[in-house]
């Protein structure tokens, strides 16, 4: 089993973040894994993107351009990394700020309101782990225990505090995630 994944976003929205834990989640789970992040100079509100692979088998090169599952999160992504799935692939999307709707009719097409859910439940912070959640349940490709393992390792200890309400919002993007469309 080979995934690779592209996470595309605004700095700030934990894109970078999300595609940490992913990848520590792999390696928890025995797989091999890259994680590449890339993000303009101005960092916070510019594009950032990260493309994880997670595999059974060695990884021959980080570097991609076409991607089994495409997490978007704002238009410039959407117009950038739609086109790059692979045919089959899965397009996960919250819709905030999404002007053109996904129109592919040969890939898996799935909706979170991850801006909106993440508000209603009283901070907007943990945007990006109402998103993973909604991933989680498109592609369930780590188990939910290495994920909340990966998030202690990537958070400071001093926000360890936070972790029950990361894991409250991992399960409330799993229990969010809306089907559009399945090939």
């Amino acid at each position: 089993m080979t995934e690779e994944i592209i996470i595309a976003g605004f700095g700030g929205q934990g894109v970078l973040s999300m595609g940490k834990i992913l990848a520590y989640s792999g390696i928890m789970q025995d797989q091999e894994v890259s994680w590449m992040p890339s993000y303009g100079p101005e960092m916070r509100g510019g594009t950032a993107n990260v493309t994880v692979i997670l595999s059974d088998e060695r990884i021959s090169s980080p570097y991609l351009t076409i991607f089994d599952t495409a997490v978007i999160l704002n238009q410039q992504s959407m117009d950038k990394f739609e086109k790059s799935l692979k045919p089959g692939g899965t397009l996960i999307y919250d819709p905030n700020g999404i002007s053109h709707h996904p129109t592919r009719k040969d890939i898996n097409i799935y909706r979170i309101e991850g801006s909106r859910l993440a508000a209603e439940m009283g901070n907007t912070k943990i945007f990006n782990m109402v998103i993973l959640g909604g991933f989680l349940a498109a592609r369930p490709i780590v188990k939910i225990e290495n994920v909340i393992e990966g998030l202690k390792k990537s958070l400071p200890e001093r926000y360890h505090k936070l972790i029950p309400l990361n894991q409250e919002a991992i399960t409330k993007g799993m229990d969010s995630l809306e089907t559009v469309q399945t090939i």
